[in-house]
This record gives C-alpha cells, sequence and structure tokens, in this order.
C-alpha cells in the first residue's frame, strides 16, 4: 500500500490507531484463551475457540497495518495474508450457525459438569466431615460410657476400702490392748502350768505380738493405696467437673501418672520405666479437665508403648547405661501460656511419620494394639477446644517430645459445652 499521498502524520495517526486496536484484540482474546484453559477439565467449546481466533488473527492483521504505516515499509503480503486468516475464521464461525442449537446444548453440557464437580467436591467434602463427626461422637460416647463406668466402680470399690480403713485404728487399738494384757499376764504368772506352757509355745506368742503389729501397718497403708487409686480414678473422669473451671494441671498428670503406675513399674521381663517430673510454679488454669486427663493418658501411653518396644530390642548393659525415662515438665512461657512438655528416650519416630502423627487412623502400632485416633483426639482436645497449641519433635533413635501450649484463662470459652464437635 503506498502512503506516500497521505500527510506523514496522518500516517502515524492511523498507524498508532492500528496499533492500539491491535493490542486490544490481543488481550481480548487472550482473556478467552486463559478461560478456555482454565476450563479445560469440563470440555472446551469449538465456537469459543473460534471467537478467540477471531480475535487473535484480527489483532495480527492490525499490527501488520500499523506496522506498514509506521515503518513505512511495503508488507501488503503479510497483510493480505494475516486478513485471509481473518476471513477464514470468520467462515469457519459461521459454519457453527447450522449447528448452533448442539453448540448451545454443548455449553450448556460443559456449564452442568463443572456445576457437577462442584457439588461433588461439596458432597465429598461434607461425606469426610460427617465421618470425622461420627468418629468423634462414636469416642465421645466411648469416653462416657468408660468414665460412668469408672466412676461406678470407683464409688463401689471406695464404700467397704473406707469401712476397712476406718475400722483399722480400732483393730489396731484393741490389739495393743490384747498384747498388753498378755504382757501382763505373763508377768503376774511367768511359770503356768505345762500343758498351758506346750501351748503358749506353739502358738509363738511372742513372734505373733511382733508380726500381728506389722500385719496391721501392711493393711492400713494397704487401703490407703486403694483410696488414693479410687481418688485417682474418680478425678481422672471428673464427671462432676464436665464444665469448664479452674484446675490444677498438676493434679491431673500425676493422677494420669497413678493409674498407669502397673505399666511404669519393673517386671520380671521388663526394668521400669523412671518418671522425672521437673513442675514449674503454675496457676490453676481454666480448662475442660476431663479432656485434658484423655490428653495426658494418651501422650503417657505413646511413650511407655515407645520404651517398651525400643526395651525389647535393647541389651541389659544398654538399659542400664540408658534406663527408659518418661521426662514431664511444666512452666510459664508468659502470663498467659502454660507449656506441658512429655518426652521419652525411646525408638524416636522418622519425619515422615511425625508429619502424618495427628491425621485420624494413622497408627505405626500392630492389628489390634492401637486405633489411631488417641493423638487425632487429643489435637482436636488442645487445638479446637482449648484454643491451644500442640506439637511433636522426634529424632528416630533417641526419643519423641510432645509439646503442649495452652492458655491459662478463657474468657471465651467460659459458656461453652465440652462435647467435643
Amino acid at each position: 500500500m503506498n502512503h506516500s499521498s497521505i500527510p506523514e502524520y496522518w500516517t502515524l495517526l492511523l498507524g498508532g490507531e492500528n496499533l492500539i486496536i491491535s493490542f486490544c484484540y490481543l488481550i481480548v482474546g487472550a482473556g478467552i484463551a486463559y478461560g478456555i484453559w482454565r476450563n479445560r477439565k469440563t470440555g472446551i467449546d469449538p465456537m469459543i475457540i473460534a471467537i478467540s481466533a477471531i480475535f487473535f488473527s484480527c489483532s495480527t492483521g492490525h499490527f501488520f497495518h500499523s506496522f506498514g504505516m509506521l515503518a513505512q515499509t511495503d508488507i501488503l503480503g503479510w497483510q493480505v495474508a494475516a486478513d485471509m486468516v481473518t476471513v477464514i475464521v470468520a467462515i469457519r464461525f459461521l459454519s457453527f450457525y447450522k449447528s448452533i442449537d448442539l453448540l448451545t446444548r454443548f455449553s450448556q453440557v460443559a456449564a452442568s459438569q463443572a456445576e457437577l464437580q462442584i457439588k461433588n467436591e461439596k458432597l465429598e467434602q461434607a461425606m469426610k466431615d460427617l465421618k470425622n463427626t461420627q468418629i468423634q461422637l462414636v469416642k465421645n460416647e466411648k469416653m462416657s460410657s468408660l468414665g460412668q463406668l469408672v466412676a461406678g466402680v470407683a464409688h463401689e470399690i471406695n464404700n467397704p476400702v473406707n469401712f476397712i480403713h476406718g475400722n483399722i485404728t480400732y483393730i489396731e487399738e484393741y490389739t495393743q490392748k490384747f498384747l498388753e494384757a498378755i504382757q501382763a499376764y505373763q508377768v503376774h504368772y511367768p511359770s503356768p502350768p505345762e500343758t498351758l506352757q506346750a501351748t503358749l509355745d506353739e502358738m509363738e506368742i511372742a513372734f505373733i505380738s511382733e508380726d500381728l503389729i506389722k500385719i496391721l501397718t501392711s493393711i492400713n497403708i494397704g487401703t490407703q493405696r486403694i483410696r488414693q487409686i479410687v481418688l485417682s480414678l474418680r478425678n481422672f473422669s471428673r464427671l462432676d467437673e464436665a464444665e469448664f473451671k479452674q484446675v490444677d494441671i498438676h493434679e491431673g498428670i500425676d493422677n494420669t501418672l497413678l493409674i498407669l503406675q502397673h505399666r511404669l513399674k519393673e517386671k520380671p521381663e521388663f526394668r521400669g520405666i523412671q518418671v522425672v517430673k521437673n513442675y514449674g510454679q503454675l496457676p490453676h488454669i481454666e480448662c475442660y479437665a476431663g479432656q485434658l486427663n484423655q490428653v495426658f493418658m494418651n501422650l503417657l501411653v505413646n511413650a511407655i508403648d515407645s520404651l517398651e518396644e525400643a526395651a525389647e530390642k535393647q541389651t541389659c548393659a544398654c538399659l542400664q547405661e540408658n534406663p527408659c525415662t518418661v521426662s514431664i515438665s511444666t512452666q510459664m512461657i508468659n502470663s498467659d501460656l502454660v507449656q506441658i512438655a512429655i518426652s521419652d528416650n525411646g525408638l524416636g519416630i522418622s519425619e515422615e511419620v511425625r508429619s502424618h502423627i495427628f491425621d485420624p487412623f494413622f497408627t505405626t502400632k500392630p492389628a489390634g494394639k492401637g486405633t489411631g485416633l488417641g493423638l487425632s483426639i487429643s489435637y482436636q482436645i488442645v487445638v479446637d477446644k482449648h484454643n491451644g497449641k500442640i506439637s511433636c519433635d522426634s529424632t528416630l533413635g533417641q526419643g519423641t517430645k510432645f509439646v503442649i501450649e495452652l492458655p491459662a484463662y478463657h474468657p471465651e470459652l467460659r459458656d461453652k459445652p465440652a462435647i467435643l464437635n
């Protein structure tokens, strides 16, 4: 095209105009193409592709027109080629006229498919949430039933134990009087008849007098021990303290340790587990006591399981040098944050396992020995119910450490129920 007869400023103006138009067509075409790419999984509408191609070809044609005007270069062949591409695409677009109804339906099907996919995703999420809720409800029901059972058994045991313990004092007093009476008789009648002396020698009065006091002392200690265990069971279940209230964290940990004492003490095949407590000065914190006791139970049971497994794989010499130990420490991080750390020197866990440690149903224990819900429930209790944090730090072959951080006060949770969601 010859632009020699057109004033130069008109040539620049027309060239700039074509360049701007080319840029606008390019943006529109690119936007349509991007939309096609984003929705590629739901189907591609050929009519939309044709529209995008028209915009791209128009952009190319205007660009060549602009380039020819501004550069004063004769590129008529390129301009014609670009225009021909636009014509071909336009003809192709018009060919869709005969099947416009089919294309419309295709677009509707594509839109319906996209909507269906979104609904399926929402349904899958709803099913997942429902499953998790069902798990929590079953777990809560089990814990509630267990708490009621524990409280009931503790009550039934507590009554006869209190009866025995209350009468031990009188038995000791009466026994002491009988022994004093026997001693007085021996002083006043040092030489009883031979038949009576033979009977006394056979009965070993001296040994009985000494051993009877020891037996009564042992019974007294035993009943006190039973009363402590019963009290720990009642405190652990906390059925009478289900509401949000201030409690002593150390008392909850100690009660849990007392309940687990049978797994901590030495056995013929196991040297036992040392418990090292480093308690800081903590205020009574606001919490759901029963739920936190459940967290302590889960963490301590996991630590004991790990130590027992480690003990099976170590020699006696290794256990003497590095005895099985559970360490529990508490401290105030600041004026409103309590930290509880429970660690062991067991087998530890790998990074891969640690990344899934709080997932529901995830467990490394053999089938039948673990549900995979303990740490998941613990996470929900600490994070969701108490607005706290729980983390796991472990080195394979060296041990594992769980750290819990809890706000000491929860004004926003005081009126909420203790039921897990």
